[in-house]
């Protein structure tokens, strides 16, 4: 069965969900531009406030989907159009998304499962869950900016050991060093998923796009964006909130 990327919405949240029944979720070219069609989606959406990512079934994403390698690997600028317009297109619009993104992950997070934890600011796992990237075994190295990405998530010498031994590591070990945010119990997996993102999508929503807008600026060095920090200053979220604390009372966000 061809794998798919579905978009699925539940009031404010957006539920993205990787879909590719018998590889375990593994990515083909087609879900990579259905990654970036619904990031994109998501992003033109202002009455949503959070937007989850999550595998079908009992794996997030075993990597890519390598019975399609031989139409494109072999040729440098057919590789090169795959990594940087397909891969990177799904990737970017993750990273561009404005709102919070969550990475709900239990199974094999393998490769391109990485890869898109990665680009997610919050990451759930169960601790049955799995991660590595041993395309080594596969006879090639992982793309600049995708490896670029994996370093500034998981760091480096995760980054190291999962390309250089094709170590694949636990989740108690990347939660201990900080990849993961939250690490539960597989039977409390989906209840912490949901505790999570119900949390963030009762925050205020021009708040979490305005902190996303400046982490962003800060890692690309956009000072325009940095510099226009304080335009929220009249927002009535902006009023709402401070005024609800002082009142002692539930902001209506």
């Amino acid at each position: 069965m061809t794998g798919q990327v579905r978009l699925e919405r539940e009031g404010p949240i957006a539920r993205v969900v990787l879909s590719h029944p018998g590889r375990l979720n593994a990515m083909s070219r087609a879900m990579w531009r259905e990654l970036r069609e619904a990031f994109v989606s998501i992003q033109h959406d202002t009455s949503l406030r959070c937007a989850v990512v999550q595998g079908e079934g009992d794996a997030f994403c075993a990597g890519g989907d390598i019975s399609e390698y031989a139409q494109f690997r072999f040729e440098e600028a057919s590789l090169r159009a795959f990594h940087e317009e397909d891969v990177w297109g799904g990737l970017s619009a993750v990273l561009d998304c404005d709102l919070p993104v969550v990475a709900c992950i239990r199974g094999a997070c393998m490769g391109a499962g990485v890869e898109i934890a990665s680009a997610c600011d919050i990451r759930i796992a169960a601790d049955s869950a799995s991660f590595g990237a041993p395309i080594a075994r596969l006879g090639f190295p992982m793309a600049p900016r995708e490896a670029q990405l994996v370093v500034r998530a998981a760091g480096e010498g995760i980054a190291r050991q999962m390309l250089l031994e094709a170590a694949v590591l636990d989740a108690a070990r990347l939660y201990t060093l900080g990849f993961l945010q939250h690490l539960v119990p597989a039977d409390a997996w989906k209840a912490r998923c949901d505790e999570v993102v119900r949390r963030i999508a009762s925050l205020a929503p021009q708040a979490a796009r305005l902190n996303k807008r400046t982490l962003r600026a800060l890692r690309e060095g956009n000072q325009a964006e940095l510099d226009g920090a304080y335009r929220y200053a009249p927002a009535a979220e902006h009023r709402e909130g401070v005024a609800a604390f002082l009142e002692k009372r539930k902001p209506a966000f």
